[in-house]
């Protein structure tokens, strides 16, 4: 039972990021996801050519936009994407590595949490085992390499500290594409 459940799980993986991933039409993306993960919201968004990796293991929020080609892993940890976060083209978000540390080169990694209201720009790269605080803002091409408290605004390799942010965070992500 083990086995069969293993391989259906690869047969979805393949499906999902191989096939649905690049068709130009936003709810079938979304609806094949929710068929198997209740804890995708009917209202977020996700763009094509996007991969998740066991998608099974990812909440995505209400409202929650992920842009095109953006890659969520979530093989042996959770990701989970509050309301309202608006997640950036060719963002990475892992829950695995290695580590450099291990004379085995062994695997080691943990959940990602994203807060509401957060901001991820293009290009940026998240590694395991991180929080990101609610109403954080991460600049284009960061690596964000430990937690970000509530409001941030990060930029850099590794990413730091470059201000506040003074939002109230009373918005309401809108965006309902057709064809994307």
């Amino acid at each position: 039972m083990n086995k069969i459940r293993l391989y259906l799980g690869y047969f979805l993986n393949f499906i999902y990021n191989d096939v649905i991933a690049h068709i130009p039409v936003h709810t079938l993306r979304k609806g094949f996801l929710r068929i198997f993960n209740k804890n995708i919201s009917a209202s977020c968004v996700i763009l094509m050519h996007g991969r998740i990796l066991n998608f099974w293991n990812v909440r995505i929020g209400a409202n929650s936009v992920i842009n095109q080609f953006v890659l969520i892993d979530c093989r042996r940890y959770k990701v989970t994407i509050d309301d309202n976060v608006d997640i950036g083209p060719y963002t990475r978000i892992w829950t695995l590595a290695h580590d450099p540390n291990d004379d085995t080169h062994g695997i080691t990694g943990g959940d990602v949490c994203i807060g509401h209201h957060v901001w991820i720009a293009s290009g940026v790269t998240i590694l395991p085992d991180l929080t990101i605080g609610s109403g954080a803002v991460i600049a284009s091409g960061a690596v964000v390499t430990q937690n970000i408290t509530e409001k941030e605004i990060v930029a850099g390799i590794p990413a730091r500290k470059i201000g506040q942010r003074v939002n109230a965070l009373s918005y309401t992500l809108r965006y309902t594409p057709i064809f994307e």
